[in-house]
């Protein structure tokens, strides 16, 4: 509509000069035109009295000359009439006029003397009068008086406004039909044309490539048409060629690598475009309000951690929460960005969500009510209403913003996590042919647990709007199923893994999840340079280093943590002054009570710890609070001789596998809860049950005593296991999977 507004406004501002012209010039001729008619009128009245004032004024006559005057006190038009001596003085005047002879007249001195008459407009008691005087012979030539016809013009300016008003009527319809007949004009000629090839590049770009452009004429936007055409045919044709090359190399037996999960992906979705979604977006701009610097962040989460390399290798549209306070000035006018940065390999769409949808659906709902639900960690769960309310208005604008992007044919979605239980069911009411996959990040609990929450029916039935849902664990598998059939009125079949409810059929599969495994070892000599910068910085040199890395979370173990470290250092005092134990610990969800409070517990247990066993410049904990990122943490990785995963209940924990993947030259040992998903794969790590102190005391011992032949036969295998179920075999398994249902 600005486009159109610029093209026609200035035919509008031309036609409305021209014709504003015109209506001056008009109402100029009709104004002279009726003051000529007023002119004529009061001359030939004057004249038609000449007569009769002659009389009057020779025989002095004032009766008659008061009759002549009083005669204009009813005539319409005619306001007055005033006769004067030859001298100028009144000698009769109209009575409603009599206050006209106190005017000062300069032009009676003019007739006077030029004997010629005399014709204007004057002012008078705030209207205007035509005033036309007359000069009165005798039989011998001689002036001997004057009359002077008060002739009334207000119907003239009323006249004059009449006429401007309707000029200005049709001015402004004739405005408004030459915008109406341009707007119609435009739009038949170029808007609905650009429309209709706008409406085919939306179904091209969502994958509907086999459809004919609809633009026939010839033209410039013909011929734009159709060379799209021509790139649209070079992508169906590349795309079919890939698809072909890419099923022939996965026949090959090999590692699963971004390149090989890139050609399952052709091979298995072809056209079909694939989504996530999550809460955490996988890059944040983050500005900072002092120096107003922006900078760009990978958040601490695994679930950026696995997603994020699996999108690299096949692309496709990842759809998250924008929370960076300076997201917003980097994404187009869809609120999408390409990245990596300067790499671009998939597409990042950010949901907006405002200050109280944020704390209802992310801090209430999702962490102050499902999080500690399906955590064994003994912290109670809380559900209010009005969280509810958020979360399920907060998964209905993620499903909208989502449908806005899916392609006509068969798309496939992976949902990550509990924040979006009710999303499968929303996006299916609206795309009943798009295959769903969702993967829970967390435990499962048990129906006895699980029923605490007031919405579990609400949650279940979302859930089993995908067809496929992926735990860790198969106890976690487990669990679901078994919640599904106690709490909801289904069928679980147990042979396929399956629940059906209301004819629908969704499947259930445990997908350990990983990291990439391949890990870059053009990268090894510079973390080795990091990692002797790092004991100089914190006074590591000749140490033993233990390792902690961790979101500050209830969950993670960090205080059991270090009261065995306490405990070791206080059963094994040898070790004091040799072994040091560095924390990174990343602030999470800090307008949590439960995680502030927590924070601040850590705080005083690290500082009491150090205080108890400080020596000189050694002490046995360097607490670093703040976050860190990949490429931060990975010289930590390289530094450490022991890493302690201590988690009090933990879906899978991807720290562990980070640290084995780090660990190029197999050395170091891993101690690891048995109550993370990930002790079921490294079983070479050191197992420990976190809440037992004394066994977690133990364990720190027998890690730093263990053979070094030992350690490095424990860390090759778990380097073994972590290469070969990497996260690309992780996202192959899934793929695979939720392909297979198109048929079942």
């Amino acid at each position: 509509m600005k486009r159109i507004l610029l093209f026609i406004l200035p035919i509008l501002i031309i036609v409305a000069a021209a014709f504003t012209v015109f209506g001056i010039i008009q109402v100029r001729f009709e104004e002279e035109k009726l003051i000529e008619d007023v002119q004529r009128k009061a001359r030939s009245i004057a004249e038609g009295m000449e007569l009769s004032v002659r009389h009057v004024l020779e025989d002095n006559d004032l009766k008659n000359a008061n009759y002549l005057v009083e005669k204009f006190q009813t005539r319409e038009r005619l306001q007055g009439c005033v006769i004067y001596n030859r001298t100028g003085e009144v000698f009769a005047i109209t009575r409603r006029f009599r206050d006209w002879k106190e005017k000062q007249k300069l032009y009676l001195i003019d007739v006077i003397q030029t004997k010629e008459p005399h014709g204007e407009l004057e002012q008078f008691k705030g209207y205007t009068v035509y005033s036309y005087v007359l000069p009165v012979f005798n039989e011998d030539k001689t002036l001997i008086g004057l009359v002077e016809i008060l002739h009334d013009t207000s119907y003239v300016f009323p006249r004059l406004a009449a006429m401007w008003r309707r000029l200005s009527v049709t001015l402004a319809v004739l405005l408004v039909l030459i915008l109406g007949i341009s707007i119609f004009l435009q739009n038949q000629i170029f808007v609905l044309p650009v429309q209709r090839l706008t409406e085919w590049f939306k179904h091209f770009q969502k994958g509907e490539t086999d459809a004919d452009q609809p633009i026939k004429e010839k033209g410039e936007l013909g011929k734009l048409a159709s060379e799209v055409e021509q790139v649209a045919l070079s992508l169906r044709v590349a795309r079919k060629t890939i698809s072909d090359q890419a099923s022939q190399r996965l026949q090959k037996d090999e590692l699963w690598t971004e390149a090989k999960l890139r050609d399952l992906i052709h091979a298995k979705l072809g056209d079909n475009a694939f989504f996530v979604i999550s809460n955490r977006e996988p890059y944040m701009h983050i500005m900072d309000e002092a120096t107003g610097a922006v900078s760009l962040i990978r958040p601490a989460s695994g679930v950026v951690t696995a997603i994020h390399p699996i999108l690299c290798a096949c692309g496709g549209t990842w759809i998250a929460h924008g929370s960076g306070n300076a997201d917003k000035k980097f994404v187009n006018s869809k609120d999408k960005l390409g990245v990596p940065p300067k790499d671009n390999r998939y597409i990042l769409k950010r949901v907006w969500l405002s200050k109280q949808e944020e704390d209802g659906y992310y801090y209430g709902f999702s962490n102050e009510g499902l999080w500690p639900l399906c955590h064994n960690t003994h912290t109670r769960p809380l559900f209010r209403e009005e969280d509810w309310l958020t979360y399920r208005k907060v998964n209905r604008k993620f499903c909208d913003s989502l449908l806005e992007e899916l392609p006509v044919q068969r798309p496939f979605i992976f949902i990550q996590d509990y924040h979006f239980t009710l999303l499968a069911k929303m996006i299916k009411e609206k795309r009943p042919d798009a295959k769903i996959a969702l993967f829970w990040h967390i435990p499962w609990p048990t129906p006895e647990a699980f029923q605490i929450c007031p919405y579990h029916k609400d949650i279940l039935e979302g859930m089993l709007g995908c067809d496929l849902i992926g735990f860790h664990v198969q106890n976690h598998c487990n669990n679901f199923l078994d919640t599904a059939n106690r709490l909801l009125e289904s069928r679980v079949d147990t042979e396929k893994f399956s629940v059906v409810r209301s004819g629908k059929e969704s499947f259930v599969r445990a997908f350990p999840i990983s990291i990439n495994g391949h890990t870059d070892r053009a990268a090894a000599g510079s973390d080795t340079q990091q990692a002797e910068k790092l004991r100089q910085e914190f006074n590591l040199k000749g140490q033993i280093v233990g390792l902690g890395v961790d979101r500050i979370d209830y969950t993670k173990g960090i205080v059991e943590r270090i009261l065995a470290i306490d405990r070791f250092l206080e059963k094994y005092p040898q070790y004091r002054k040799r072994f040091v134990f560095v924390q990174l610990a990343a602030p999470s969800r800090t307008h949590i009570k439960r995680y502030h409070d927590l924070i601040a517990e850590i705080d005083e247990l690290a500082e009491r710890t150090n205080w108890k066993y400080m020596d000189g410049d050694w002490k046995p904990l360097v607490y670093l609070e703040r976050y860190f990122s990949a490429d931060e943490i990975a010289p930590f990785y390289s530094l450490a001789d022991i890493c302690i995963v201590s988690s009090l209940h933990d879906g899978m924990n991807l720290v562990a596998k980070e640290y084995v993947a780090e660990k190029r030259d197999a050395g170091g040992c891993l101690i690891l809860s048995q109550f993370t998903g990930a002790s079921k794969e490294l079983t070479d790590a050191l197992l420990i049950n976190p809440y037992s102190i004394e066994e977690f005391a133990d364990s720190i011992r027998r890690a730093i005593e263990m053979p070094s032949e030992e350690k490095m036969k424990r860390m090759q295998n778990m380097r073994k296991t972590v290469a070969e179920n990497n996260v690309y075999r992780w996202a192959a398994n899934i793929i695979t999977e939720l392909t297979a249902l198109k048929t079942a």
